[in-house]
């Protein structure tokens, strides 16, 4: 092979590795903005708590490997405010990595309703959120661009037939549904990665803040896991 040969080949895998780093999602503007950020604050995430997010990374690589669905499940009591967050962050980091196999889940250990004052925080960073229903339990549709396929998120079990029923991840958002759920049947895999609660701000001036707050450490935390992925 000759050296103008090597040259175009070279620039050839470089060109072709820009455009696939082009290839990954462009949010709305401020999310852009938002999750650069907390790209940026990986740092920031606990060595004790790294431990567990790799957990959820290797179970998501072995089954991209082996060409099946990386099925995540998070639960919490309620379903309404942790679970969910950390479902909506998870399926918009693996987007963005571009993570085609990844599906990610929430369940409760009973069905609420998704809380607004979550939902509050999710648009402040930066999504488009529209309630569809006006019922009990409402379904919120969720836009991070107007491109890609819209997110919808309502409150229930953790068994609903809508989730995955066997070869899943469950990964337990708070102590309380960790301890009041010793087996959760179908799980091929279980992590404990409890999160705070932001009810106990419910009606104090720092409520906005510690939604914010959490919804932000669960957004690098599950940015963090999607970035350690090998495909």
């Amino acid at each position: 092979m000759g050296v103008a040969q090597k040259f175009i080949l070279v620039l050839f895998i470089i060109c072709t590795a820009f455009t696939y780093e082009k290839k990954k999602i462009v949010f709305y503007p401020p999310l852009g903005i938002y999750t650069q950020t907390v790209m940026k604050e990986f740092s920031n995430i606990s060595n004790e708590r790294k431990v567990q997010l790799k957990k959820i990374a290797l179970f998501t690589e072995t089954k991209i490997k082996s060409g099946e669905e990386a099925s995540l499940l998070f639960i919490c009591t309620h379903n309404s405010r942790r679970s969910h967050l950390s479902q909506i962050w998870a399926q918009v980091a693996a987007n963005y990595f571009g993570l085609k196999n990844v599906k990610t889940y929430s369940g409760g250990t009973e069905a609420t309703a998704f809380n607004p004052k979550a939902v509050d925080a999710l648009k402040r960073a930066g999504f488009k959120i529209t309630k569809t229903s006006e019922v009990g339990n409402p379904i919120y549709k969720m836009k991070y661009n107007d491109t890609d396929t819209a997110l919808y998120a309502f409150s229930k079990k953790y068994d609903a037939i809508s989730n995955p029923q066997s070869n899943f991840c469950a990964i337990m958002t708070c102590s309380q549904a960790d301890k009041s759920c010793p087996l959760i049947s179908g799980q091929s895999m279980r992590i404990a990665l409890p999160y705070e609660d932001p009810k106990v701000f419910d009606g104090t001036p720092d409520e906005s803040r510690m939604y914010d707050i959490r919804c932000k450490q669960i957004a690098i935390e599950m940015f963090y896991v999607f970035s350690i992925v090998n495909k």
